[in-house]
């Protein structure tokens, strides 16, 4: 028996298609579920809390890096509850770096082997997240991107890039990585347990989703004539982790205070919050693979 929550706006209404293609697997199958709707922000937390509540849970999550965030933000009691991840978003990042297939068929038949596995997630106090939480130039990417009534989809979230690396700034801020401080002015910066932000751009290519550490990449001030080629190398399969100008670290705990007017966010949402304060949480939730 498996509880569905399915976000019908993911992918422009993309996620339906992927449910008829699963229902017609798990019917094949005999296999019992039902499916809840998702009609308003947050819904899937507001699901996922009460579903908690049942001695036990196989969940199925079918949305994007978005819903699986509220899922996991809604979790009450991890002994309850394994959750399955078929992504159907336009990002689907933390499938990049966990190895669950992006196809909703084999998604489905990979659930329905039962191997059940953890996945580390970020503790931030306040909230989780599954996948990455940072500060600088992407999220100004972001907080551009919904600010743009011109484009739309792909062609509005570069609009939104090229017109925030021409206005680049440096943010400043404090960085504490398993308690030990330092101030700095940096292009941008990720907490990550997933290798990827924004539909595939590879920020922490050597994430690891179960290894218990957080990967901490920084891309430190550099000559503006050098951002370009940087960013090639970011958008080139991360290779910008290599640049002279790119620091690198594992860590159980990290905390990034930004000291100027920048914003941060996690898995992609910003918020108004000026310091992530977060630690690495392993062997807890238990996600199909």
């Amino acid at each position: 028996m498996f509880d569905i929550i399915l976000n019908p706006t993911s992918a422009k209404g993309g996620s339906q298609l992927a449910f008829e293609k699963i229902k017609a697997v798990l019917d094949e199958n005999g296999v019992e579920y039902t499916v809840h709707h998702t009609d308003h922000p947050l819904h899937a937390k507001e699901i996922t809390s009460e579903l908690n509540k049942k001695e036990h849970t196989d969940l199925i999550v079918m949305g994007g890096d978005g819903t699986l965030n509220e899922v996991l933000n809604g979790i009450t009691d991890f002994e309850k509850i394994n959750v399955g991840i078929i992504s159907c978003g336009t990002g689907n990042d933390f499938i990049r770096a966990a190895g669950i297939p992006s196809d909703p068929v084999e998604a489905i038949n990979l659930i329905l082997k039962n191997n059940v596995v953890y996945s580390d997630y970020l503790d931030l106090g306040h909230r989780r997240a599954i996948n990455c939480t940072g500060a600088g130039m992407d999220v100004d990417v972001l907080v551009r991107y919904g600010k743009m009534k011109a484009f739309k989809g792909v062609a509005k979230y570069y609009a939104s890039l090229l017109i925030t690396l021409i206005e680049c700034k440096f943010h400043k801020i404090a960085l504490e990585i398993d308690g030990k401080r330092q101030e700095k002015s940096v292009f941008m910066i990720a907490a990550a347990n997933g290798t990827c932000i924004g539909g595939g751009m590879k920020i922490s290519p050597h994430s690891v989703t179960d290894d218990g550490k957080m990967n901490v990449v920084l891309i430190n001030e550099m000559p503006k004539y050098k951002i370009l080629p940087t960013l090639i190398k970011f958008l080139n399969g991360g290779k910008h982790i290599d640049s002279p100008y790119t620091e690198e670290y594992l860590a159980d705990s990290v905390k990034i205070e930004v000291l100027d007017d920048g914003c941060t966010e996690v898995d992609g949402e910003v918020i108004s919050d000026k310091v992530i304060d977060c630690r690495i949480v392993h062997n807890v939730l238990r996600i199909f693979k």
